[in-house]
């Protein structure tokens, strides 16, 4: 990898630094310092070498609304990346569960990703992890805008060189009934709601010992923000529930952005980059982009997760917000 490539690479993870929510992750960066820095580069760069098959998991599923869905953010962050890595020569599989399915099958469907490529998984099942992973090869398990559980007091220690007085204030900030429990940004238990699919990240690795693990999201409480101690979290988070919030599954690499989607299209991006597969980025650009939006809430009554309508909208920005990001990196890619 040339130096020219490093650097579009961290121009583009400077580009999906920006925190436009106020979740807190980025806007904190200027006084608390940088986040998982070179993450970006380092996961882009694990996919160069012995890349079999990726599994990306992805679907947030927003109960509460007129027309409960999975959210608008994640599905398209991991289709177009999975069509990315398609067109890299790597395997592709994206996963979810049935609560999402109706909202990652529409995204597919827009992207013109073959729905024979998804997965919806059932953790009802017996032995549902073995038997999902003895029908796969993986070399890299992804998560994106996939909700993770929180801190227990053994993950808290786990992480923590100092365990003296600040034990009490964890357990003062998570009491024992919010132990290894999915949150959302408003500190609510959701687990009702979100199918286990964390404990793949849990166990993959007796099974493919080998296997490459990226953490992509923008509030803290996703799967991949393990990689982060609880205690820089929960400094950081701007929210009264700061302390629940954290997710303790880490990742190798953890993709930090102002959504989840941003970081999504930030890898496959520089994937596409360091395999020389750089002009299938430009046939989504602003028209196409928002064209998958509106299919997706057309199709599958997708909501914003922000505003929780039913809009084609991602964390309440408006839609040229949204894009710049994107639209930075193509303008990168293009000189």
């Amino acid at each position: 990898m040339g130096t020219s490539q490093t650097d579009m690479i961290r121009e583009f993870d400077r580009l999906i630094r920006r925190d436009p929510g106020k979740r807190g992750l980025i806007d904190s960066e200027s006084r608390f310092g940088p986040l998982c820095q070179d993450h970006l580069l380092q996961a882009a760069m694990s996919f160069e070498i012995g890349a079999t098959q990726v599994v990306i998991i992805t679907g947030f599923f927003v109960p509460h609304t007129s027309f409960p869905a999975a959210e608008t953010d994640g599905p398209p962050g991991a289709v177009l990346l999975a069509l990315i890595l398609e067109a890299c020569g790597i395997d592709t599989l994206v996963v979810t569960d049935a609560l999402c399915a109706p909202v990652l099958t529409a995204t597919a469907d827009a992207y013109g990703y073959a729905r024979s490529q998804l997965a919806v998984l059932d953790p009802d099942q017996p032995k549902w992890v073995e038997s999902f992973f003895s029908r796969q090869k993986i070399s890299h398990l992804i998560s994106i805008e996939r909700v993770g559980p929180s801190h227990t007091l053994d993950s808290w220690r786990s992480q923590s060189a100092d365990q003296g007085a600040a034990t009490g204030v964890f357990q003062q900030r998570v009491p024992e009934a919010h132990f290894d429990r999915c949150h959302n940004m408003r500190g609510e238990i959701i687990d009702s709601f979100t199918a286990p699919l964390h404990q793949l990240f849990d166990r993959v690795h007796e099974f493919f010992p080998a296997a490459i693990t990226i953490g992509i999201g923008d509030g803290g409480n996703e799967i991949g923000m393990g990689s982060i101690t609880w205690t820089e979290l929960e400094r950081r988070i701007a929210s009264e529930f700061s302390g629940l919030i954290p997710c303790r599954i880490a990742t190798h690499w953890t993709i930090i952005a102002g959504t989840s989607n941003w970081g999504a299209s930030a890898l496959a991006a520089a994937v596409a980059l360091l395999h020389e597969q750089t002009d299938i980025l430009f046939d989504w650009q602003r028209d196409a982009q928002l064209k998958v939006l509106e299919f997706m809430v057309r199709e599958a009554d997708a909501v914003d997760g922000i505003t929780k309508q039913r809009e084609p909208t991602v964390d309440g920005l408006p839609f040229l917000t949204y894009m710049q990001p994107w639209e930075g990196i193509l303008s990168i890619l293009s000189r």
